[in-house]
């Protein structure tokens, strides 16, 4: 059974009228919600410590009172704004962190049917992120005695720059990003391991690359592996410059979950980026993920 968080507040509090393709969620939930061995649970509410152990405490404060110059929103987007923008952001942190925590105490994989908000800084937010769910898990993780290094391995199209910088000086967070050169950010950070792509790559490149990564990093030195899983490198997504078919995806997933398995360490998916048009093709990819996830999740390790 895979248990996976997800609330409504991921679809509604966004705008309509935002640039974000806010319905992903919604969409994806009607099509996993009857699925029998995924379990769709209610996210907590970050707490506020648990964000500031990564983030600047002005930053964080001045986000939760409403307060955030209008530079720093338009450099996050997702305007306009609702009323449930702090909600929903510490509904979509504390997501990932239950599944952290649920992945880590049952040895097995785990999921967030958002997050992934990969382009979040320490002290500012970018392209669509406000908190960095995966470093604040990350650092969560650590705090556990049985956690004493995390693989971040990243597979969106976009770079997980703000994740990279964040823990740039965390010896015990190794971070990986496989990603698209030419893309956004356009100032890229530097990863332990970064694997940039040409465009339009398509599966069989793609993911040679990848074979080559997950051989390179030494799995016997992590205890937990946070898998930032965009969909976005599919060749119908608007803002990837990849050329990755739906199989190309689900070849990739299965390749990341067998490395999970073989290895036997727990294993945290964040939803990540997914646009493409029309928006049906990433839902589909999002729904081979997690039905994929499901089957490993039904097998010991």
């Amino acid at each position: 059974m895979l248990s996976l968080f997800y609330h409504r507040i991921y679809t509604d509090g966004l705008s309509p009228n935002a640039s974000f393709p806010r319905d992903r969620y919604r969409l994806l939930e009607k099509r996993l919600k009857d699925q029998p061995n995924i379990d769709l649970l209610r996210p907590r509410r970050a707490e506020k410590e648990e964000i500031t152990s990564v983030h600047d405490s002005e930053y964080v404060n001045d986000f939760l009172k409403g307060t955030l110059s209008e530079k720093a929103i338009r450099r996050i987007g997702l305007r306009p704004w609702t009323s449930e923008i702090v909600e929903r952001t510490l509904r979509v942190t504390g997501g990932s962190l239950q599944a952290t925590e649920h992945a880590l105490k049952n040895r097995t994989i785990a999921g967030n049917m958002a997050g992934g908000t990969h382009h979040a800084y320490r002290d500012f937010g970018s392209g669509y992120c406000i908190f960095n769910d995966v470093a604040i898990c990350a650092l969560a993780a650590l705090q556990r005695p049985e956690v004493n290094r995390v693989l971040s391995l990243d597979l969106d199209v976009h770079q997980g720059d703000g994740t990279a910088s964040i823990l740039s000086d965390e010896q015990r967070v190794f971070t990986c990003s496989i990603h698209s050169k030419s893309n956004f950010p356009f100032r890229k950070q530097t990863s332990d391991l970064d694997v940039p792509l040409d465009d339009e790559i398509g599966d069989e490149a793609y993911l040679e690359y990848l074979d080559e990564t997950l051989n390179e990093i030494q799995p016997e030195n992590f205890d937990l592996i946070l898998f930032q899983a965009g969909v976005d490198s599919l060749r119908s997504d608007a803002l990837g410059k990849l050329a990755l078919s739906r199989e190309g995806l689900q070849t990739r997933n299965q390749r990341v979950f067998q490395y999970h398995k073989n290895h036997g360490i727990p294993l945290v998916i964040f939803m990540g980026g997914g646009y493409a048009k029309p928006i049906h093709d990433s839902i589909d990819a999002f729904e081979d993920l997690f039905t994929a996830a499901a089957e490993y999740a039904s097998q010991p390790l």
